[in-house]
């Protein structure tokens, strides 16, 4: 398969400028390795994968005869199989000033992220990794960062082609894994089924010591049912048979491997009505497809569920565009005791930018209404936006804007 540019390779070649070690995570089988080798390609940079069974026996044995056989400038891959490298990488940044050192990949897990930051803290920048993004599987690469005035999303929409709802659920359906791209229905649908099995589950048994397999797959397929929901650990649990503990733990574990993200709720002093559950979303909309039986593009999106699948998409392409951009936003969404919702709440510089997604080519104002509910406080509103299918950029009022939902 031709390789695929990501959007992460610019923010990582800039942290590649000021730190000695940077570790790339995220889930099984987004790309992780497949970016930093070709990031390398024209480097003299060594390439070791902890996969190989006679080199993670030598790193997890003896780490300093480990470095002297694979030296850097050096990619390590999987190196979460041997967390004993990570003394020995503190050791050798601490010896010398040269940037770029240690390139290391990891499947995204709690325990890795903290024996990586107590061994390397202030050495190691630790970059997260998603599927792929509408934009990166178009090939488009916006230089500017999304922002929602009406001058700017225009010219951003000039590098895109006219919003399709075809071309979106083909997006949603399939998802973003590299090697679903090239697969047909019957191919996919193999392909889910052995990642569950060879990569979900094996990380579930081996890394987070769960024992029951059947259960443990029955609240995968709970969880991709209640996606774009609030989180309520009662349903959940009742999915899957077991307890609101258990539950609880499994959440965190899915977080944890890169599977699921909460988006947590909008919160301020001066609005004390509003609910505390967060909202759980898929990372990836093809896992979330699979998993609730949806067979083909067109079944999902003439189905009951494809509104809930657009407003799982459109989250999770700001997601990515948040892991990637310089100015990240601070992501929520409100809702209070009245039902009153607004889908996101994006915040940077003390400024607001509520966002409603619409599965609809011509929203109408009523859809925005809520956003007032903001105007409270000490934070400033900014420009709003109803991301919907629409064709183009348009101004629905002098304050929100139609967003193209393939721009993002």
């Amino acid at each position: 398969m031709t390789y695929i540019q990501r959007s992460l390779e610019r923010k990582f070649l800039k942290m590649n400028e000021a730190f000695k070690a940077l570790m790339v995570v995220g889930a099984r089988q987004i790309g992780k390795t497949s970016m930093l080798k070709q990031l390398a390609k024209e480097q003299d940079r060594t390439y070791v994968t902890m996969d190989d069974e006679r080199t993670r026996d030598l790193a997890q044995s003896d780490p300093v005869l480990f470095f002297q056989m694979y030296q850097p400038p050096i990619l390590i891959d999987e190196v979460q199989k041997a967390p004993q490298l990570f003394e020995r990488i503190k050791i050798m940044c601490d010896e010398t000033n040269e940037k770029g050192l240690f390139w290391l990949t990891g499947s995204q897990s709690k325990k890795l992220l903290k024996e990586a930051g107590d061994s390397l803290a202030g050495r190691l920048c630790v970059l997260h990794m998603y599927s792929m993004s509408f934009k990166e599987l178009s090939g488009i690469h916006p230089v500017e960062e999304l922002e929602f005035s009406l001058e700017a999303l225009k010219k951003r929409s000039r590098l895109f082609p006219k919003n399709n709802i075809q071309d979106i659920f083909s997006s949603i359906w399939r998802g973003g894994m590299p090697d679903v791209q090239v697969l047909d229905e019957e191919e996919m649908r193999a392909y889910w089924n052995s990642y569950i099995d060879t990569y979900l589950m094996r990380d579930a048994v081996e890394d987070n010591g769960i024992t029951d397999v059947t259960g443990f797959r029955k609240f995968l397929r709970g969880c991709a049912a209640f996606s774009g929901q609030l989180l309520n650990y009662n349903d959940l649990a009742a999915a899957a048979g077991i307890s609101n503990v258990t539950a609880k733990d499994w959440v965190k574990v899915l977080q944890n491997m890169g599977i699921l993200y909460l988006l947590e709720p909008y919160y301020t002093n001066e609005l004390k009505r509003l609910i505390k559950k967060p909202k759980l979303y898929f990372c990836d909309t093809g896992l979330c497809a699979y998993l609730t039986s949806w067979t083909s593009r067109d079944a999902l999106m003439h189905g009951a569920s494809a509104g809930h699948f657009f407003e799982n998409y459109v989250v999770s392409e700001f997601i990515r565009g948040n892991a990637y951009d310089k100015n990240p936003y601070t992501l929520s969404f409100y809702r209070d005791t009245n039902q009153k919702e607004i889908d996101l709440v994006l915040e940077r510089d003390n400024v607001l930018h509520p966002v409603e997604i619409k599965m609809s080519s011509n929203p109408d104002r009523k859809s925005v209404k809520a956003f007032s509910l903001l105007n409270k406080g000490e934070r400033i509103l900014g420009q709003g936006a109803v991301v919907c299918m629409s064709e183009e950029p348009f101004p629905l009022t002098q304050e929100v804007n139609l967003v193209p939902a393939n721009i993002l």
